[in-house]
């Protein structure tokens, strides 16, 4: 199950998403040649990785632009691209800017606390996109998401709102962060989760602002602009009849 689109493009250009997705994607291919060599690696991580049981302050922040790997980081960037634009929208550009690296920084603290005597480096923005994605669901919980349901050979896209996917990646986290044990290497799931809750946190003042149950009133629980509509084109492809 994977959200491939919403329904609420943004009515202005996001800036700061497509500025932070830039920056990722340059520190990626700028790493490539360091992180492609055990050799130069583990300096290199030791130094801008999160590290729990050394616990630098500057790789609270380092960490949250390094990624290991390609699938890691389209994975990322995809779901910046797809929630980031709308609550960039409604925080305006700055306030977003500050609330997304906020947000990495509890989430490195959430990983951090859940296994202080990890040696192993934890990079990505994760946990950055993870209070995205809670700032999200309390400001648009009933916003339409597509997600493309694979199952075998069934392929399927379905919209549903904002509040099952998030909902239920947050308990996914939360369980799967359960299930594995300290020390560990892998996704840092206790890192999702602090980033999600974090961004609920940071989100709700402004959530009371504009009016806390009163403003999903106003929006049914939507971006407040209109809703695109997505059609299916069909094929242009002729059936072949069959022979006898």
């Amino acid at each position: 199950m994977f959200p491939i689109r919403d329904h609420n493009p943004s009515t202005a250009t996001p800036w700061v998403t497509l500025t932070l997705i830039a920056i990722n994607v340059a520190v990626f291919l700028g790493t490539l040649p360091i992180l492609a060599s055990e050799t130069t690696a583990l300096p290199f991580l030791a130094d801008w990785a999160l590290i729990p049981a050394i616990s630098a302050p500057l790789t609270f922040l380092t960490s949250q632009f390094l990624h290991g790997g390609f699938m890691h980081l389209a994975g990322n960037m995809w779901f910046l691209w797809l929630y980031g634009d709308n609550l960039e929208d409604e925080m305006g550009p700055l306030r977003f800017l500050g609330f997304y690296l906020a947000c990495g920084i509890g989430a490195a603290l959430a990983q951090t606390l859940s296994d202080p005597a990890s040696t192993i480096p934890m990079v990505g923005a994760s946990g950055a996109i993870a209070g995205v994605m809670g700032g999200y669901l309390l400001l648009f919980p009933k916003a339409r998401i597509d997600i493309l349901v694979i199952l075998l050979v069934f392929f399927r896209v379905f919209p549903v709102p904002a509040w099952l996917v998030l909902g239920l990646w947050f308990a996914i986290q939360i369980l799967s962060g359960a299930a594995t044990p300290a020390g560990m290497g892998g996704v840092a799931y206790w890192a999702h989760a602090g980033g999600f809750i974090a961004g609920l946190a940071l989100t709700w003042p402004l959530w009371r602002k504009l009016g806390g149950r009163a403003f999903w009133e106003r929006t049914h629980g939507h971006p407040p602009h209109p809703e695109a509509r997505y059609t299916t084109r069909r094929t242009p492809i002729p059936k072949a009849g069959r022979r006898r």
